[in-house]
C-alpha cells in the first residue's frame, strides 16, 4: 500500500463524515467528501480516487447506483461500503453490484484500516494487470518477430495501421523473410482475432485441387467426393484467409480469385448454391507481380484488387544489424530443444555470419543456427561450426555448387530407346538430391541455389521421388 491513498467518503450524516475524515487524513491520506449522489458523482468525475467509502442509505437515494456507476465508470476505483443495517444479502448483494468489501456500523478503527489497505492493493492490482495487458496487446501478434531495423519498425506500424482495415494486403518478400508471421501479426492485432485464421500454400496444389481447396465441393463434384466438403473461404468466415504464393495461380484460377475479392460470393465445385463469406484476405508473393502483369501472366484487374495495401518485407542482407537479435533467440531456442549448453558464436563466426548473403534469410539462418548447436562439442561456436557454403570453407552459391556435385555421366545404354525427358530424369534427380543435402534438405535454400521456382522444385522432387523423408537421413 502507498504512503498514502485518495479516498471519497460519501454520507448523508455531516457530522459522521467529517470526523471519518479527519481521522483518516491524520493517517495520511488524502479525503474528499459527499453527501449525495451527485455530489459523489461530481467528485468522481473531477479526479481519480484509489478507493470510494459509501453508505447504503444517502437520504432518498440508494448507494447501489453508486456502486454500479462506479464500476462502470471508474473500475480503478475500489468500492468499500459502510452501512449501519447490514444483513447478510446486504453483503451479497453490495459485492454482486460491485463493492470490494461491507463494514457494519459502528465502525472499528483496526477493522477500516485494513480493509483501507485491502482495497487500495487490489486497484493497484489492477492497474497493473491493465497496464500489461495494454502492453501485450501492443506487441499481440508481433512477439515471434525480432527486429531493430528501421525498415522493420515503419512495418510494424504499418502492420497496426492496417489491422482492422476490410481491403487486401498484399505482403512481398525473398522466401524466408517472415511473410507469413506478419499475415499472422495482422490477423491477431485486428478486431478478427478471435475468429480462425486459414492459410493456403497456393503454389502446392494443382488448379483443380485448389479450387475444391478454396472454394469446397459437393459430392459427386469429382471423382473420389463422396460428401460435400467446405472450401477455406468458408472456414475462414468471420476471420482471416491467408493466401501464400498467389503468383503461381493460373489465369483460370486468378478469375476465379478476382470475383471472390470484389463480391466475397462462391459456388463450391460442382455446386449451384452461392455462398458468402464475411474473410479478410491477406495474399503473398516472392515475385515481382508488377512485372508478372507486363508480361501477361497475371490478370491487372486482380493486381489492382490485391495491391490495395503493399508491405514489402526487407531481406536478412538488408537489415545485418538484426543478426545477432536473431541468432541470439535462435541459439536459446535450440539448445533449449537439444538440453545443450551454448555461450553463442565467437566474433570470427559472427563477423561471417553478418557478411553472407542468406539466399534463404531468416529460415536459412534459423537453420544454420540449429545445425551448429546439434554438431558443436563445444560450448562457444566458430567457423568450424558453419556449414561449407557459409564459412567458406566450400560452395557459398550456385557456382560453388556445380563445383561440389559429383559430375554426372550419362551411358548410351540409359539413354537408349529413351526420350529426352526422361534420359534427363537420371542426372536431374542426382543433381537436385546433391543440392537438397548440401543445404540440408531446406527447400527454399536448394531453389534459390539452382534458380528455380520453389513450387517447381516440389514438383521436381515428387516425380523424381525425392519427397521420401527417409531419403533426409540416408
Amino acid at each position: 500500500m502507498p504512503a498514502s491513498a485518495s479516498i471519497l467518503l460519501v454520507d448523508d450524516d455531516r457530522h459522521l463524515v467529517e470526523s471519518m475524515a479527519q481521522w483518516l487524513r491524520e493517517m495520511s491520506h488524502e479525503v474528499e467528501t459527499a453527501a449525495t449522489l451527485g455530489e459523489a458523482k461530481t467528485e468522481l468525475g473531477r479526479r481519480s480516487f484509489d478507493l470510494v467509502i459509501t453508505d447504503l442509505r444517502l437520504e432518498t437515494e440508494d448507494g447501489f447506483e453508486l456502486i454500479a456507476y462506479a464500476r462502470q465508470n471508474f473500475p480503478d476505483s475500489s468500492v468499500l461500503v459502510v452501512t449501519g443495517y447490514a444483513t447478510p444479502d446486504t453483503a451479497v448483494q453490495a459485492v454482486r453490484a460491485g463493492a470490494f468489501d461491507l463494514l457494519t456500523k459502528p465502525l472499528i478503527d483496526e477493522e477500516l484500516t485494513l480493509a483501507i489497505q485491502r482495497a487500495v492493493a487490489q486497484s493497484e492490482i489492477s492497474r497493473e494487470n491493465e497496464l500489461l495487458r495494454q502492453q501485450l496487446d501492443r506487441r499481440s501478434g508481433l512477439e515471434n518477430i525480432l527486429s531493430h531495423d528501421y525498415r522493420m519498425l515503419k512495418i510494424f506500424d504499418v502492420v497496426d495501421s492496417v489491422a482492422d482495415a476490410r481491403a487486401s494486403i498484399l505482403i512481398t518478400g525473398e522466401n524466408g523473410t517472415g511473410k507469413s508471421m506478419i499475415a499472422r501479426a495482422i490477423h491477431a492485432r485486428s478486431a478478427r482475432r478471435s475468429g480462425p485464421f486459414v492459410e493456403v500454400a497456393c503454389g502446392a496444389l494443382p488448379d483443380t485441387l485448389l479450387e475444391s481447396e478454396l472454394f469446397g465441393h459437393v459430392s459427386g463434384a469429382f471423382t473420389g467426393a463422396n460428401h460435400d466438403r467446405s472450401g477455406k473461404f468458408k472456414l475462414a468466415d468471420g476471420g482471416t484467409i491467408f493466401l501464400d504464393e498467389i503468383a503461381t495461380a493460373t489465369p483460370a484460377m486468378q478469375v476465379k480469385l478476382l470475383r471472390v475479392l470484389q463480391e466475397f460470393n462462391f459456388e463450391p465445385l460442382g455446386g449451384t448454391v452461392t455462398d458468402s463469406v464475411d474473410t479478410r484476405v491477406i495474399l503473398a508473393t516472392n515475385e515481382n507481380l508488377a512485372k508478372s502483369v507486363a508480361d501477361g501472366t497475371f490478370r491487372q484487374d486482380l493486381f489492382y484488387r490485391v495491391n490495395v495495401i503493399n508491405i514489402v518485407l526487407p531481406s536478412l542482407r538488408e537489415r545485418i544489424g538484426d543478426i545477432p537479435l536473431l541468432v541470439d533467440h535462435f541459439l536459446r531456442e535450440a539448445s533449449e530443444t537439444c538440453d545443450r549448453e551454448i555461450v553463442g558464436f565467437d566474433a570470427a563466426a559472427m563477423s561471417i555470419l553478418q557478411g553472407y548473403s542468406w539466399p534463404g534469410n531468416v529460415r536459412q539462418l534459423e537453420n544454420v543456427v540449429e545445425r551448429a548447436v546439434l554438431l558443436s562439442r563445444d560450448e562457444q561456436l566458430t567457423v568450424e561450426d558453419l556449414p561449407p557454403e557459409i564459412s567458406g570453407r566450400g560452395p557459398s552459391d550456385l557456382g560453388g555448387l556445380e563445383t561440389n556435385v559429383i559430375p554426372v555421366q550419362t551411358r548410351s545404354e540409359d539413354v537408349n530407346g529413351k526420350t529426352l525427358r526422361e534420359a534427363l530424369q537420371g542426372p536431374e534427380r542426382e543433381i537436385i538430391l546433391q543440392a537438397l543435402r548440401l543445404y540440408n534438405w531446406n527447400r527454399a535454400s536448394t531453389a534459390d541455389a539452382l534458380d528455380i521456382n520453389r513450387t517447381t522444385l516440389y514438383k521436381k522432387m515428387k516425380r523424381l521421388g525425392l519427397d521420401d523423408p527417409r531419403l533426409q537421413y540416408a
